[in-house]
């Protein structure tokens, strides 16, 4: 049977790190519409440039333009035994033609990794990126041994432009205004599970596991 696990939750919850634990641990690829739409815009595709105003400014993208991006992305063979989700779907638009994609053959779960958004807005602020190879830092968390230096390639460190503070606190007011329905969606499948995004790695997965029964 197919797996599909969908991962939701603010930004700055965790998804990415839990997608990529669970991924490596299930040998399931992990798709970020977050990563997607980065790599989109650095590539300045059709979509990435249709995309671009509205991450600049912490809106949510509008779902013709993730469904065109997702729907491409799910055409590859790798998918063909199941996959993660992180960041889509993000409305219950989204959701609903998700549901026309995957078929009765698949065992779908859904998580919703929940965080206060003072935390949030803490984890997200200062995390820092490294331009050249991509490692994520953390000021208070993670720093680098070198403000501002990566300790792997010497790159320069960079915030995004998504990760100022003004900018995630307008995330996370858009995030639950558009996606509290989604929660609701899946809720009343009996699919979804309710964790604490702010605990550790190990206890996170754990809590997964015991509810995907994979």
């Amino acid at each position: 049977m197919k797996k599909v696990l969908i991962l939701l939750g603010p930004p700055g919850a965790g998804k990415g790190t839990v997608g990529n634990a669970l991924a490596d641990e299930w040998e399931l690829p992990l798709i970020s519409s977050g990563d997607i739409l980065r790599e989109n815009l650095k590539k300045k595709t059709e979509i990435g440039n249709k995309a671009k105003q509205y991450i600049e400014s912490g809106e949510l993208v509008p779902d013709e333009i993730v469904i065109e991006m997702i729907e491409q992305e799910l055409k590859k063979t790798i998918y063909i035994n199941g996959f993660i989700l992180d960041g889509f779907p993000r409305t219950v638009n989204q959701a609903k033609m998700l549901d026309r994609i995957v078929d009765n053959s698949t065992d779908l779960k859904v998580i919703y990794l929940k965080a206060d958004d003072d935390f949030l807005v803490n984890r997200l602020s200062n995390r820092r990126i490294c331009e050249k190879c991509g490692k994520i830092y953390h000021l208070i968390n993670i720093p680098p041994i070198k403000e501002g230096i990566c300790d792997i390639c010497g790159g320069k460190l960079m915030q995004r432009v998504d990760d100022r503070e003004d900018v995630v606190r307008r995330r996370l007011t858009v995030y639950k205004e558009q996606t509290a329905p989604l929660i609701e969606y899946y809720r009343n499948q009996g699919i979804l599970s309710i964790i604490n995004g702010e605990g550790n790695l190990r206890d996170t997965l754990s809590e997964i596991k015991k509810f995907t029964k994979w």
